[in-house]
């Protein structure tokens, strides 16, 4: 069991006012087949009745929490985390989604069977919207910024390609540039054709959620991707064209 786990994996969990949720996502962390990793929270702020949540498992050993004493948003938060890591592998968690028992397992087995740097999963949504998500095969940054199929909830990367790559300080969708310079980087991610994340879709406006996305990408692909008017257009409009054949325009940009 050693020799075949001796690769360790830092997983890295911004967390905010997830009282609902938390308990459920670490626990699927802690009934993870695979045992040979670390999970970093950090908790931006959050109200008190989380924080007395988080206090119940800072016993163990295997789990670290750094606590902020302002809300900086969940960029800060992975970006703090990635510093805090020093594992040769990354897997990052929402603190509303779940991890399938044998999740870590597949993953890491998948990458270093084929000397993969990103890979990420097919998964299922649940709560607001149930439905399965077959993602392509694989995706290059071009891909990307016209299909984001990499839920983040369902990615691995390799510690040693991330170095300088950060999260954005967006407020939402700080997760999309990263993703953009890590294929800019690694050329190619590859899915591995397993449902092995569930990822939850909440009860709120989703229209004004798509709204506001559309704007951050919009923003995002401007100041950071440096696209001109007419390539952000094409990258909104498959982007959106994208999520509506995944979820039936309930929820973009996800």
């Amino acid at each position: 069991m050693e020799n075949k786990e001796k690769e360790k994996i830092d997983i890295i969990l911004p967390n905010y006012n997830s009282s609902l949720f938390i308990t459920e996502t670490i626990n699927s962390v802690l009934n993870q087949s695979y045992k040979n990793w670390k999970l970093i929270i950090v908790d931006d702020c959050s109200d008190r009745k989380t924080v007395n949540i988080l206090k119940k498992i800072t016993s163990n050993k295997k789990i670290k929490v750094f606590w902020q004493k302002k809300n900086r948003g969940a960029g800060f938060c992975r970006n703090y985390a990635i510093k805090k890591s020093n594992s040769p592998f990354v897997a990052f968690i929402d603190s509303d989604d779940i991890w399938k028992k044998n999740k870590l397992k597949n993953q890491i087995d998948f990458m270093k069977k084929n000397n993969f740097s990103l890979t990420y999963t097919n998964y299922e949504t649940f709560g607001k919207k149930m439905k399965k998500i077959i993602n392509p095969p694989k995706i290059d940054y071009s891909n990307f910024i016209r299909n984001t199929s990499i839920a983040t909830s369902t990615m691995m990367v390799r510690r040693k390609e991330i170095k300088n790559i950060k999260f954005t300080n967006s407020k939402i969708c700080e997760d999309y540039y990263f993703k953009c310079k890590l294929l800019k980087k690694i050329k190619l991610a590859h899915c591995l054709k397993k449902n092995l994340t569930r990822y939850r879709i909440r009860d709120k406006s989703l229209q004004s959620n798509n709204i506001r996305n559309f704007y951050w990408i919009w923003k995002i692909n401007k100041d950071y991707n440096n696209l001109n008017f007419f390539e952000n257009f094409i990258s909104l409009f498959f982007i959106s064209l994208n999520s509506i054949k995944k979820y039936g325009g309930k929820n973009i940009f996800n």
